[in-house]
């Protein structure tokens, strides 16, 4: 067939490279980085037929040959990401058998039992049951025999103790806390189950650990000012990246709400933002005039056109999707050490939110309305960052000044 790109494609998978070339420029790929996948499809194509292997036939052991005998030879073609966009594109048409599956081990298939207990009959979020799935891994992991059998009926309260000193020592306390709360619920479970002959859920210990005991760590004014002006607004980075910051600065969104924002979440009439929170909860927001206006820029000058997804914010390198809460941990990041402040999480922009928020006399109810708290409690440890107000409160200490 006829140059794509300056590629020319022959053998079985000629066909499919004019519509290969025209998905990677929909994901936002340039000229020459198409190529290179293009060039990706030319030498498989080859290989497939001077092997007299048919597509259809393209299974694991042929692409480990494929990537052993003709891709180790050609350096220009290691690039990140291998043959992945290729093969995606490949098996969403049929024209290559889907990835074999990897059969799952009798611990993944009991943490699969766990999973659905804790979505279908706790009723968590998939997220929650994803942490707990983590911390509790380890342990099942632990029981499992040399024949791949996960011995749950010998389990002794012994064991499930030597297992949280274990554990808890490699873990900071906040970590460990969640640990030994999935492992109360998986031991419910396999108790409810008959996996268990008994409840040994009441012999995981506590991990001493004070819910208000820190200090939330904000910024301050000259800090966030800082991070603000390390954005290059004259960018499609920088556009995009200081819209994220005053959302988490400003108004306190969590990472993942920020992820989760879409297009007609923005109600632009009225002035707020629909945000997707905790537990599948959908709040508004107010929407400030400064984050609308970044907002504005972004759409109008950095988002990628003609994409299909509804999400606000994009990847500005292909291919081209949305934002994952990773992905804005990033931004943030990237933005402090730009500003010289070292590591900002996404987390302490929500603190410097609040902090500014009570500077400047605003109630805590106020604050836990913003911050959507579900309970007062959680608002209270602001309190104690008004330290002119707490200094009414102190009492002189003995035999020092008047």
């Amino acid at each position: 067939m006829k140059d794509l790109l300056g590629v020319r494609v022959s053998g079985p998978l000629a066909r499919y490279a004019p519509g290969f070339v025209a998905e990677l420029v929909g994901v936002g790929y340039r000229p020459n980085a198409a190529a290179v996948q293009l060039r990706l499809l030319a030498h498989l194509s080859r290989w497939l037929e001077r092997e007299r292997i048919d597509p259809g036939e393209v299974r694991e052991p042929q692409l480990e040959r494929f990537r052993s005998e003709d891709l180790a030879r050609v350096r220009s073609l290691r690039i990140a990401g291998g043959l992945v966009p290729l093969l995606a594109y490949l098996r969403g048409l049929g024209a290559v058998p889907a990835a074999d599956e990897p059969a799952l081990s009798n611990v993944e298939l009991l943490l699969g039992r766990y999973r659905e207990y804790l979505l279908v009959e706790r009723g968590v979020t998939a997220g929650t049951a994803r942490g707990y799935l983590d911390c509790v891994r380890p342990f099942v992991s632990s029981r499992a025999r040399g024949d791949g059998e996960v011995d749950l009926a010998g389990l002794t309260p012994q064991d499930v103790l030597g297992f949280v000193l274990a554990d808890c020592q490699r873990r900071p306390r906040r970590s460990a806390k969640l640990m030994v709360t999935a492992l109360r619920s998986l031991l419910r479970f396999l108790h409810v189950e008959g996996l268990i002959d008994r409840p040994l859920a009441q012999v995981v210990p506590s991990v001493a650990f004070w819910r208000l005991q820190g200090l939330p760590r904000g910024l301050d004014g000259d800090q966030v000012r800082a991070l603000l002006e390390s954005c290059d607004t004259d960018t499609v980075n920088g556009c995009r990246d200081l819209a994220i910051l005053l959302l988490l600065v400003r108004l306190g969104m969590r990472r993942g709400e920020v992820a989760r924002l879409r297009l007609e979440d923005i109600d632009w009439r009225v002035g707020e933002l629909r945000v997707r929170g905790k537990g599948a909860r959908i709040e508004r927001l107010p929407l400030p005039g400064d984050v609308g206006e970044a907002l504005v820029t972004y759409l109008s000058d950095g988002r990628p056109v003609g994409v299909e997804t509804r999400a606000v914010f994009m990847r500005v390198r292909a291919p081209r999707a949305a934002l994952t809460p990773p992905g804005i941990t990033q931004v943030v990041v990237a933005a402090g050490r730009r500003a010289g402040l070292g590591d900002v999480g996404p987390h302490r922009l929500r603190h410097t939110a609040a902090s500014e928020l009570l500077r400047r006399g605003a109630p805590l109810s106020e604050i836990g309305q913003l911050l959507r708290h579900r309970t007062e409690l959680t608002t209270t440890i602001y309190a104690k960052v008004d330290r002119d107000r707490l200094r009414e409160l102190a009492l002189p200490w003995p035999g020092g000044a008047a």
